[in-house]
């Protein structure tokens, strides 16, 4: 049975002790959409390392088709390349409404990656919701997002 349709409601999220209270903020926001979130942790303030947290995201995203995930930590770079490292990912770091809706209708991005020592907590909703109002457009940008995943180092 495929639970892509189901899950799609479904939103884990994960950041480092720089984007701890940015993702406290965000819970709340996705919840009030109707979301259930997931949250992969960090659970404090206290100084832990992004990548865990990056590839907890993705993990659990790869794990379950349909869903979608957001992460954050102080710029967002960090943590969207750890994300990235695991199978099927696509994180997007975003800075604006135009980066979400283009990483969802062009890239089928599966998380969207912030920087919350560089977005203000208004700016992230607004970008938030460009991406749960997008949808992947297909066509030729699927041959495109198909491409990526089979790209290795030679």
């Amino acid at each position: 049975m495929d639970n892509t349709n189901s899950n799609r409601r479904i939103v884990y999220i994960g950041s480092d002790h720089a984007g701890y209270e940015a993702k406290s903020h965000v819970i709340d926001y996705v919840s009030n959409m109707g979301y259930s979130v997931i949250d992969k942790g960090t659970y404090s303030g206290e100084s832990v390392d992004y990548p865990d947290y990056g590839v907890a995201v993705g993990k659990a995203v790869a794990k379950d088709p349909g869903t979608s995930g957001i992460i954050i930590c102080g710029t967002g770079i960090g943590i969207s390349i750890s994300a990235n490292k695991v199978k099927n990912i696509r994180a997007a770091l975003c800075t604006s409404p135009l980066h979400a809706e283009m990483a969802r209708k062009h890239n089928d991005a599966n998380i969207l990656a912030m920087g919350a020592r560089m977005t203000s907590l208004k700016d992230m909703e607004t970008i938030i919701d460009a991406w749960f109002s997008s949808e992947f457009e297909g066509g030729r940008h699927k041959i495109r997002v198909e491409k990526i995943h089979t790209l290795t180092e030679k």
